[in-house]
């Protein structure tokens, strides 16, 4: 997913597609206690919403103060209208269920719901910078459909989005049930933004609409993601830059320009959970999509590293604006 900003992103742009071989199942998604310790978590087993843990984003967009502009769509054209109403939000039988309804709406044509562990006033619930970030879910599918489960900086260091950056876990086309995206979105501010990410095809014919365990581990200069204990990929090249033309970003015209590494993904990100339909990225829905879908949570849990993290690993390969051809 995406956030904070004032374009559309077209994704995809040299994606690679991963054909992961067969491997043993959930049970090797399990991290090595020797190595991760879990420091927070939700298990989604009492009856209502944690509310000191999770906050509701609301409306359909945001306001840009840099640009003193209102930003609809969530800045995608996106078409939900996010609620925190229990028919889009709710835990039941050990689950957190979001729910994407067909319904009008304060001008929407459908509801949904996007939890996060920040508040909406900015201040923090819960964020974290580096460790091994976890969800075992089910997500919907269907044209147009678009689950995702990420992270945002709880503070905005470098600058807006996503000069300080984005992870994403994983998002989801509901019409490619077969297929998850990580992604990390960074760079300067549009349109002087960047992406770096993979597919991942689910093996032995897996679908989305089955669980799976999701997770995706942070180190300084690292960053790894996983599907049910198998790695999808790793990305080790990224930069980020202040630098403007107004409301715009620029790219860095030396290493000079560049926030220092491994910038911007050394601060504190919250979680997002959430069901968007429609947008750019995944189109609108047609005759065959079927409402409501729903997305499955069954937790979410984040450890940190046993003896912490010493080492910042230097920046992978990668081309920066201002390297030759």
């Amino acid at each position: 997913m995406r956030d904070h900003r004032l374009y559309p992103l077209v994704l995809g742009i040299g994606s690679v597609v991963i054909v992961a071989c067969a491997f043993s199942g959930q049970q090797a998604a399990e991290p090595n206690p020797d190595e991760w310790k879990l420091t927070w978590n939700d298990e989604f087993e009492g009856k209502e919403i944690d509310r000191s843990k999770w906050d509701f984003d609301l409306g359909n967009g945001f306001f840009n103060y840099d640009a003193n502009v209102w930003i609809g769509g969530w800045g995608n054209n996106e078409l939900q209208y996010y609620t925190r109403e229990p028919e889009n939000a709710f835990v039941k039988d050990g689950m957190l269920h979001i729910r994407a309804v067909k319904e009008s709406y304060n001008g929407s044509g459908y509801t949904s719901a996007r939890l996060k562990s920040r508040k909406r006033d900015g201040s923090p619930l819960f964020n974290k910078k580096y460790g091994r970030f976890e969800f075992r879910a089910k997500l919907p599918t269907g044209q147009g459909v678009w689950p995702a489960l990420w992270m945002l900086p709880q503070d905005e260091k470098y600058g807006g989005w996503p000069a300080s950056g984005e992870i994403d876990v994983l998002e989801v086309k509901g019409q490619e049930p077969t297929k998850v995206l990580g992604t990390l979105h960074f760079g300067s501010r549009w349109p002087a933004n960047t992406l770096a990410g993979k597919d991942y095809v689910l093996p032995r014919e897996g679908t989305i609409a089955d669980f799976h365990i999701y997770a995706l581990e942070w180190e300084p200069g690292e960053i790894r993601w996983y599907v049910d204990g198998q790695l999808s990929s790793t990305q080790s090249f990224w930069w980020s830059c202040g630098k403007g033309d107004g409301v715009k970003g620029t790219n860095p015209a030396n290493e000079a320009d560049l926030n220092p590494w491994p910038a911007p993904f050394d601060q504190p990100f919250y979680l997002v959970m959430n069901v968007a339909v429609g947008g750019q990225f995944v189109g609108n829905p047609d005759k065959t999509t079927v409402f409501p879908v729903e997305m499955l949570v069954d937790y979410v849990r984040v450890y940190d590293k046993v003896g912490g993290y010493v080492k910042i690993k230097p920046r992978g390969k990668g081309k920066l604006p201002f390297d030759k051809p």
